[in-house]
């Protein structure tokens, strides 16, 4: 307990605490994650970039708690090196969780999603905008869409089997016939990054306690969310989810879309940084993604 990191700093803090177990996260990418008790949770940015991304998740999660009822961080400590929360009990939800629950159970866990989505999709956008949150770092312009063809081109086709070359360029057949397909002007408040690390599943009562981490929230094209849930829990979750909040066939296109390029943004990410621990960050997800276009 005594080599975990930023312990000192927690003890000058919270001098009463009486810490009688502690659990380092080592998961996360841009924040130290530790959390005492099972009680209480505190992030420390790893550097300024995060610092400037948690200023901005805490103006998020300020307009947040006015309008969703799924329960959400509750940043009651907010210091220039950390913030400090109330622990939201439960664990990942995975996809194998779902193959272990009933029909009843999978469609009140879909409609918790879909309720949470839609109130956070509905937020006022002058509110965002009067908060200064802006663009979702999660978003893509028609612009990006190219770019990153063309990266996938330039760095991926060399080292891939000519079949994984003809999949990558039948997938980016609609926006090369259309590049602005994918641009949408409708933007409302997106979380980004709804993996299921993110998403605390009750495994006894087989409810969802709470949705943590809404560090890339931001305006942005509602699909992103819808995508992110199609990537790790597959299309017939995601029409679970429609029935309650129903995806327009635009919307539902664009998250396929989106979610079909995933492991190729990921792949890009670990040859240029030459971490392999970026070609495992796909391994488990659902991957029954239709092609664009298939009526449900």
């Amino acid at each position: 307990m005594h080599q975990a990191p930023h312990l000192p700093r927690i003890r000058e803090c919270y001098p009463d605490l009486d810490i009688n177990q502690l659990q380092l996260d080592a998961d996360g990418l841009v924040n130290q994650v530790l959390i005492i008790n099972n009680e209480r949770v505190f992030r420390f940015p790893k550097d300024d970039q995060a610092r400037a991304a948690l200023r901005r998740e805490t103006a998020v999660l300020k307009i947040v708690h006015r309008h969703v009822s799924m329960a959400v961080p509750h940043f009651d400590r907010i210091e220039e090196d950390f913030v400090s929360y109330p622990l939201i009990p439960g664990r990942a939800l995975m996809y194998q969780d779902l193959f272990n629950l009933s029909g009843l159970e999978l469609d009140r866990i879909a409609e918790q999603i879909a309720i949470f989505l839609q109130q956070l999709h509905g937020v006022p956008v002058v509110e965002i905008e009067a908060a200064g949150i802006g663009a979702s770092i999660s978003c893509h312009s028609s612009d990006d869409w190219q770019k990153l063809y063309q990266a996938v081109e330039q760095e991926l086709f060399p080292v891939m089997p000519t079949h994984i070359r003809h999949w990558v360029e039948y997938w980016f057949s609609p926006y090369h016939e259309n590049p602005s397909w994918m641009e949408n002007p409708r933007k409302v408040l997106v979380n980004g990054d709804l993996g299921p690390y993110h998403i605390l599943y009750d495994d006894v009562r087989h409810t969802i306690n709470g949705i943590i981490d809404f560090g890339t929230a931001g305006l942005g094209d509602p699909a992103v969310d819808f995508a992110v849930l199609l990537y790790n829990f597959g299309e017939a979750f995601l029409k679970r989810i429609h029935h309650t909040y129903p995806l327009g066939e635009d919307v539902l296109d664009r998250a396929r879309f989106w979610a079909g390029t995933v492991e190729l943004q990921w792949a890009l990410a670990g040859i240029r940084t030459r971490d392999c621990s970026w070609f495992l960050g796909h391994l488990g997800s659902a991957r029954d993604i239709k092609p664009v276009g298939t009526p449900w």
